[in-house]
């Protein structure tokens, strides 16, 4: 045991950074538990979107879903989604996908759809940069899908 004291004594900055690793880590993981919506790859997506009537919302603003987005995808921006949740109370018992440009903005889509109590939520990590860096397929349209 003194061994061990006199190690965090002398490395003092190391056995400090270990207990903060330690804690974000421990932090990660019970968030992550208590989320209520699972993160996916782009890939993993691709497969629910082909065994399943997954539906997939895109939270970015119209102009950039406009630049690209996964087909069939319905846009509603991360500032609309509480005010479309009744239109959207027909996909409550389908897997919906969420997707934004990073990852970002479709952490908060998801927590204000599992909170109005939709069952299958998942976060598409990475969301359009990853789904294109992965050369999966986009569509380029002249209107939004509302």
């Amino acid at each position: 045991m003194d061994q061990y004291i006199e190690f965090i004594s002398n490395h003092y900055l190391l056995s400090f950074s270990l207990v903060c690793v330690i804690f974000l880590l421990i932090q990660d993981l019970v968030s992550n538990s208590f989320n209520g919506y699972e993160s996916i790859s782009p890939l993993i997506a691709v497969t629910k979107m082909n065994n399943d009537k997954t539906v997939v919302i895109d939270v970015r603003e119209p102009n950039e879903f406009l630049k690209s987005h996964i087909e069939n995808a319905i846009n509603i921006p991360l500032g609309k989604i509480e005010e479309k949740l009744p239109s959207l109370e027909k996909y409550k018992s389908q897997p919906i996908i969420v997707v934004c440009q990073t990852g970002a903005r479709s952490v908060p889509a998801c927590k204000t759809l599992t909170k109005a109590e939709f069952g299958q939520v998942f976060n598409m990590l990475g969301g359009m940069q990853s789904w294109e860096e992965n050369k999966l397929p986009i569509k380029i349209s002249n209107k939004t899908n509302n």
